[in-house]
C-alpha cells in the first residue's frame, strides 16, 4: 500500500468559517465534493503557495468539530486492513462510502485520533 496524500481534514457544523479561516492564512480553494454519503455533505480541499493542503467538510450530525487526518491510498482494502490490526473501527460500522469517484471511511483509533481513508478511483 502507497500512502498518495496526507494532510489535516476538519469536520464541522460551520464549514464557511473554518474556510473563511483558512482564506485569510493563504489557502486556497481547489476541489469541491458533494452529495457525499447520499447527503448534504460537501467537501472542500484547500492548498496553501507552500504546497500545505486542509480539507473542510461539513456536518450537521457531530456534537463538536472533528480534526482528522486524511489519507489517500493506493490499495483501500489494504490500508483498512492494516488500521484495523492495529485497533482501528470504522466510524460508519461496516459501511464505505463509495461516491463512484473514491471510496472512504472514517477509522478510529483506540485511543480516539481519526483517520479519514480515501482510495480515488480513476475514470479510464
Amino acid at each position: 500500500m502507497k500512502i498518495t496524500s496526507f494532510n489535516p481534514l476538519i469536520v464541522t457544523k460551520d464549514p464557511e468559517a473554518a474556510i473563511k479561516l483558512f482564506e485569510e492564512l493563504g489557502f486556497e480553494r481547489r476541489h469541491k465534493k458533494t452529495g457525499i454519503n447520499d447527503k448534504d455533505i460537501t467537501s472542500v480541499s484547500m492548498k496553501d503557495r507552500n504546497g500545505f493542503h486542509v480539507d473542510v467538510a461539513n456536518s450537521d450530525v457531530i456534537p463538536q468539530d472533528i480534526t482528522a487526518i486524511r489519507m489517500n491510498v493506493d490499495n483501500f482494502d489494504e490500508a483498512y486492513e492494516l488500521l484495523t490490526a492495529h485497533g482501528f473501527k470504522n466510524a460508519q460500522g461496516e459501511k464505505v462510502t463509495d461516491t463512484g469517484s473514491s471510496r472512504a471511511t472514517l477509522m478510529v483509533s483506540p485511543s480516539g485520533f481519526a483517520i479519514n481513508l480515501v482510495k480515488h478511483i480513476k475514470k479510464n
